[in-house]
């Protein structure tokens, strides 16, 4: 398993490189200005941060409970992606909707926008996170 400094650099490059990609992606497809765009996506950060952090360990525990260890397969990355961006969807829509003055519809559809630009990055950050800092011998299957 992970150590906490780990998870730590994990949470937080993961955030900071999905910024400097999201706010202009956002600005530009919902035509708003990259600062209602960058107060949502950062606010969307630092709670998603929390909860990668979160997350992640709950998901490694179980991992170990269910499997014995915590090396993820490719159909056990799809779900830890899908899991964990249901999660922050369900979190985030509420602030989305009023930050923004939007009808729920309205902030479901985009924050469904972010959730599937996410899945997508996620699948690949995690894949060359683990890549870059492997897992201890001791955790892999």
């Amino acid at each position: 398993m992970r150590d906490t400094k780990d998870r730590i650099r994990h949470a937080l490059s993961f955030e900071i490189i999905a910024l400097f990609l999201v706010i202009p992606l956002g600005a530009w497809g919902f035509g708003l200005s990259l600062g209602h765009v960058g107060v949502v996506a950062l606010v969307s950060a630092t709670i998603a941060t929390g909860w990668n952090y979160l997350y992640n360990l709950l998901f490694d525990h179980a991992l170990i409970r269910l499997l014995g260890h915590v090396g993820k397969s490719l159909v056990v990355r799809v779900l830890h992606a899908l899991l964990f961006e249901g999660g922050l969807l369900i979190i985030l829509l509420p602030f989305i909707a009023w930050y923004l003055g939007v009808g729920l519809i309205e902030a479901f559809l985009m924050d469904m926008s972010f959730t599937v630009f996410y899945l997508v990055y996620a699948f690949a950050f995690n894949c060359l996170y683990d890549l870059l800092f492997p897992l201890p011998a001791a955790a892999r299957p």
